[in-house]
């Protein structure tokens, strides 16, 4: 059975992720960072992105998410593993991310991933120290074209 702060300690931790999503989805940079351990280390290496500490992630975040439309990062299957101040936890990630394009042309480049994350309990509370992607798959689909009519006769 869960001590209530083990309950706690899940429940601050799963809604920590939440708003680092959030704060991707928002680009919301300060709610980015504040996430993070000052010596955070980042690997975005798995979809091609960088890996270092969480101003050079948060940079290249800034230059390249304008390039979609809207973006959804949902979060799910969170299995946390808690050792006093410090846990890790893989968690499932669903990113869908608009292209641009004409209307009725745009596409949607779809990503799936778990995080894996190494966090730390601080003052200000939970924070992630480490996190990498571990890509399963990434696929850009586009809308179908118009079916044609039949022909007349």
């Amino acid at each position: 059975m869960l001590s209530l702060q083990e309950m706690s300690d899940r429940l601050e931790i799963q809604e920590l992720l939440v708003r680092y999503a959030h704060a991707v989805d928002t680009r919301d940079w300060a709610l980015f960072k504040e996430v993070f351990t000052e010596d955070a280390v980042v690997d975005y290496t798995a979809f091609g992105g960088p890996r270092g500490p969480v101003e050079e992630v948060t940079a290249f975040l800034a230059s390249v998410l304008p390039m979609f439309a809207a973006t959804q990062h949902l979060v799910s299957n969170c299995a946390i593993t808690l050792d006093g101040d410090h846990a890790t936890a893989r968690t499932m990630c669903h990113n869908p991310m608009a292209l641009p394009g004409a209307e009725g042309e745009a596409g949607l480049l779809v990503c799936g991933l778990w995080y894996v994350d190494s966090l730390v309990r601080t003052p200000q509370g939970w924070k992630l120290r480490e996190r990498a992607e571990d890509k399963a798959f990434a696929v850009v689909l586009h809308p179908a074209a118009p079916a044609e009519p039949p022909p007349a006769g």
